[in-house]
């Protein structure tokens, strides 16, 4: 069965690619903020999915 966070994470990489691609920074700032947007949805299923914690291991890190 195909994880719904690891198509999340296959778009967030068509969107890297495509800002490697861009022409232009206004088109690159778009890809990579998109990429950010697909990556942020993905960590979201996992959690949803109960593959993680909600609490994410960099914020554990800092005390909160």
């Amino acid at each position: 069965m195909i994880r719904q966070s690891n198509i999340y994470r296959q778009n967030a990489d068509n969107c890297m690619q495509m800002a490697e691609a861009a022409q232009g920074e206004p088109a690159y700032n778009r890809y990579k903020r998109m990429e950010a947007a697909w990556l942020a949805l993905a960590e979201e299923q996992d959690w949803l999915d109960g593959e993680r914690s909600p609490i994410y291991p960099s914020e554990k890190a800092k005390g909160k």
